[in-house]
């Protein structure tokens, strides 16, 4: 049974996330626990001017802390009406990075919404706040469309590295129940050959994961055309790569990923490796 960390802020309660996660218990029984929180401290906003504050501090607070406990409820209540295993955090209403780390240490996979994410402080995404998580985070994270319904295809981002191979095994050995779906493998370089890294390598490892896959090469700019490529792809995930602490801004603002997440085309699963 693996467990499963379920993330919300405020009243940002994801339906896309709580789908994926239905869908895990359906495969495989699962247990999940659910961390609800306010963004940032309020306090801290008022002083440097993110938000404008019209009403006193302390009711602003209160207001925070009754929408943070609908979503918890809400989960609840969701969990129980789909027989799901669940448990809530209830240590701390703000948000505690060392909290959250160490919940991550001790769990297989964290679920969140690649929209909504502390998207009243910042709706671009992936945000300061989310890339935060993402750093903060000892587990593999899943950030997922509010539009997800159902999953028929693992699209790989492959690019001859080890990140990529790591992030490739991660997804295997905590979703083996997946390996009947169809596997796209691609590679994307703008040149003309057709030369993949180790292929018959990736080839061999990828047949004893999957039943059925595809391993092809795309001829353009990834960080200009990927997201788009994968908009005929919409029941499909992406295998994203891995990133370190230190590397989690090369992955996501510096490659395909940031627009893939930022358009909300399909979920994408990035591993962690140290």
């Amino acid at each position: 049974m693996k467990k499963i960390l379920f993330v919300c802020d405020g009243s940002n309660f994801s339906n896309g996330a709580f789908e994926f996660l239905k869908m895990m218990h359906e495969n495989a029984p699962i247990s999940v626990t659910g961390i609800f929180f306010t963004p940032v401290d309020f306090q801290q906003l008022v002083s440097i001017s993110y938000i404008p504050v019209a009403e006193p501090y302390v009711k602003l607070k209160e207001k925070e802390k009754i929408m943070v406990e609908e979503s918890r409820e809400l989960f609840v209540k969701k969990c129980a009406s789909s027989g799901i295993t669940h448990s809530t955090i209830l240590e701390n209403q703000e948000w505690n990075g060392d909290l959250f780390a160490r919940e991550t240490r001790f769990a297989d996979i964290v679920l969140m919404s690649g929209e909504l994410f502390c998207a009243e402080l910042s709706n671009y995404q992936p945000n300061v706040f989310m890339q935060e998580a993402l750093r903060k985070a000892e587990c593999p994270v899943i950030l997922v469309p509010e539009h997800f319904k159902a999953l028929d295809r693992i699209v790989i981002a492959y690019d001859g590295k080890k990140e990529s191979m790591f992030a490739l095994k991660q997804f295997c050995y905590l979703f083996a129940q997946f390996s009947e779906l169809p596997a796209e493998f691609v590679y994307v370089k703008d040149e003309e050959n057709e030369i993949i890294p180790d292929q018959e390598s990736l080839k061999e490892y990828a047949r004893l994961h999957f039943s059925s896959l595809g391993v092809a090469k795309l001829h353009f700019d990834a960080r200009k055309h990927f997201s788009a490529w994968t908009d005929d792809k919409k029941n499909s995930l992406l295998v994203a790569g891995a990133f370190s602490r230190a590397g989690v801004s090369n992955l996501l603002k510096t490659s395909f990923a940031e627009k893939v997440v930022h358009d909300h085309n399909i979920p994408v699963f990035i591993a962690h490796n140290s």
